[in-house]
């Protein structure tokens, strides 16, 4: 049982005891004889919120801290420096906010030790003003001012900038210490700014700041994101002593620069040398493993890392199933949605709407669905991952209808759910409603529409042959329209045949897009439809002598958890005969069904024969084609392309799924189309 505590002590006597009880740990002693003082004096205000700060209550500290304003008492330096670490601590910006206005008014903005543990506090809310302004108020600046807010810059998403207070801090006549250099350096990761990059290595170098653990990873990270991966590995061995930061650092190294092989094979060797893994190591090599498609590596690590005490946590199940997403695995996601569901993650709605954005990205809407109708609590970015996942497969209308729905939960949308909405109005040829959503967005909803949205409505116009309106909708523009605006109408002038226009069109493109061949392309084959051989020709040649060279086609297909690639005319398969024959045989019975091929998408001045025999050879065709035939009784296969599918080839997979009787899956750059019994989900519009 606790002794019962002293009462009607003196001053100095309580704040002593207070003070031993805070050693100790004991706070809510020390809290009890606080509340026993009739009128605690400021030291005794500050010595138990310090103590609150300093054992990560910061609620406590922060409700503290309310209190004794409430009442009327004057903050000091040491008062104002501890609820600011709680603040920081806790990412509270409103309590920020009010901390900062006290130093303000009470005259402790311009101290140098408040000053630097405000801008700490406004980085850690992600508050870059705030950070700013205490920077600002500074009247002498040591390397601890110049570091936070280089750092500030970096997390809040300014690397550009955080390299130039870097340039600021030298220019001042300030010195960067260790945690400087490692601050700034993923500025140079960010921006592949390889050249400062080694220039700050070789100021490591110089100063004997090599050893530090901390500038030694960030200098790994730097050079490995910028495809260096030879230099990150000098550094590595280099280092003398390599803790499992290092190590972690060095693994997401290796699959960044696509060795991963490399990358397991270290991880063994770190599980030999009993390593102390942490969960930022299995996340890496989870996440590693199913995005470069080592599927089944990555289910036997995920056991394993159960095995040996490791519960997957939030962070690793979101990753894990991000990666699923970049790669297509949807086996891997499955695994996924098998342990969510056993191990009671339903209720975590950042896992969910991963989850939900793997399944849209695999081609499987309803399942998304489904996981989207689980979740028990839907924020902005889980409303957002369900439109997005719709429009991106055409469904325009549910898009909209969902949004609806957003809006009536009281969900408030942000920029994001907006570009999602104007995305699937153009996908789906629904201009009013598009144009609607758009006006509302300042009108209604406060948000001011970026460049994004712009280029959405653009799209929205061109798609539905309103090309006059879009090109007045880019000249009108109150901001300058982007590439992505002028590609879309670009696009819609292929649609729609407008060859005029899309030459006006392909000139402003390529002069804010110089170094696009893409452009050059897309005006190439609108020429060419148009029969203007010439014409085209002399595109061409104009992105030939540019040294720019089109991105090949290609197109994939998973059969039997492994990924088979085809590019036009590609006989590297096995099986590639029985591919070709299967195709001559699929054609014969398609022209019965009444399929004539379309050689308007042959970009070639060749016959009516060799036209045919060259749309036979597109990659589409063929990974189609080799997912029918190993089919093994499923009723869907899903193909990926990296371009948009061509008109004869949207044409052909209609009556192949027709004729075999499955459902086929296509994803071109563009969008999802299903096909089914002869049709197509984007009703031969995309």
């Amino acid at each position: 049982m606790l002794p019962k505590l002293p009462i009607n002590l003196p001053p100095h006597l309580s704040l002593k005891l207070i003070k031993t009880y805070c050693d100790s740990g004991d706070l809510r002693r020390a809290r009890q004889l606080f509340d026993k003082i009739t009128s605690p004096d400021l030291h005794s205000w500050t010595t138990l919120i310090s103590a609150y700060t300093r054992h990560d209550l910061q609620k406590e500290a922060i409700n503290l801290y309310t209190r004794l304003r409430d009442i009327g008492f004057q903050p000091d330096r040491f008062v104002l420096l501890s609820v600011v670490k709680a603040c920081s601590t806790s990412g509270d910006l409103i309590q920020a906010q009010r901390a900062h206005k006290d130093a303000v008014m009470f005259g402790f903005h311009h101290d140098l030790l408040l000053g630097n543990a405000m801008i700490d506090m406004f980085a850690k809310c992600k508050h870059l003003e705030g950070a700013k302004t205490a920077f600002n108020d500074l009247q002498v600046r040591d390397v601890i001012s110049w570091t936070s807010i280089c750092s500030c810059y970096v997390s809040c998403g300014y690397p550009r900038k955080g390299l130039q207070a870097f340039r600021e801090m030298g220019l001042d006549g300030v010195k960067p210490n260790s945690v400087s250099l490692s601050s700034i350096l993923p500025a140079c990761s960010n921006l592949k700014c390889l050249d400062l990059g080694r220039e700050i290595h070789g100021f490591v170098v110089k100063t004997g700041m090599g050893a530090n653990v901390f500038v030694s990873s960030a200098l790994i990270n730097m050079y490995a994101t910028c495809l260096c991966i030879k230099e990150a590995e000098i550094i590595f061995n280099q280092m003398v002593n390599k803790d499992i930061v290092s190590h972690n650092v060095m693994l997401s190294a290796y699959f960044e620069n696509g060795e991963p092989e490399k990358a397991v094979s270290m991880f063994k060797k770190m599980k030999e040398n009993h390593s102390k893994l942490n969960y930022a190591s299995w996340n890496s090599i989870l996440s590693g493993c199913f995005q470069s498609g080592q599927t089944q590596e990555a289910l036997n690590l995920l056991s394993e890392m159960q095995d040996s005490g490791f519960k997957p946590n939030q962070i690793t199940l979101t990753s894990v199933l991000t990666a699923c997403t970049n790669s297509e695995s949807l086996r891997g996601g499955k695994e996924i949605h098998g342990y969510i569901f056993r191990h009671c993650f339903l209720n975590d709605t950042t896992v969910l709407t991963a989850l939900i954005f793997m399944y849209a990205k695999c081609g499987k809407l309803k399942f998304s669905q489904k996981a989207f109708e689980m979740m028990h609590t839907r924020d902005t970015i889980a409303w957002n991952t369900m439109i997005m996942a719709n429009s991106m497969h055409g469904n325009g209308e549910e898009a909209l209808t969902l949004f609806t729905q957003m809006l009536k939960s009281s969900v408030k949308p942000n920029a994001i759910t907006f570009t999602g909405v104007l995305s699937g109005c153009s996908h789906s040829k629904l201009v009013d409603e598009g144009l609607s959503v758009f006006n509302s967005m300042s009108k209604v909803h406060l948000i001011e529409p970026d460049a994004e949205h712009h280029s959405c409505v653009v799209d929205v116009l061109s798609r539905a042959g309103r090309l006059e309106e879009a090109y007045k909708f880019i000249q009108n523009m109150s901001i300058k329209a982007t590439p992505s605006a002028w590609g879309a109408l670009l696009g819609g002038c292929r649609v729609y045949k407008n060859v005029d226009l899309a030459r006006i069109v392909a000139k402003k493109l390529f002069e804010i897009e110089p170094n696009n061949p893409g452009n050059y392309v897309s005006l190439s084959n609108i020429l060419v439809n148009a029969k203007l051989w010439g014409e085209a020709s002399e595109t061409r040649k104009a992105m030939r002598d540019k040294g720019m060279k089109k991105e090949p086609g290609c197109s994939w297909v998973q059969v039997k958890n492994k990924v088979h690639t085809f590019v036009v005319g590609d006989k590297r398969n096995e099986h590639s005969d029985d591919i070709y024959k299967f195709l001559s045989d699929m054609s014969d019975k398609m022209r019965q069904a009444g399929y004539l091929p379309d050689t308007e998408f042959v970009l070639q001045d060749l016959d009516g024969e060799e036209k045919e025999d060259t749309l036979c050879n597109h990659s589409e065709k063929l990974a189609v084609a080799f997912g029918i035939m190993n089919l093994k009784g499923e009723s869907e296969i899903t193909v990926f392309k990296n371009l948009r599918i061509c008109g004869d080839c949207h044409n052909a997979i209609k009556f192949m799924a027709k004729i075999v009787g499955v459902r086929i899956v296509v994803r071109d750059s563009l969008r999802f189309h299903h096909f089914r019994d002869g049709f197509c989900s984007c009703k031969d519009f995309w």
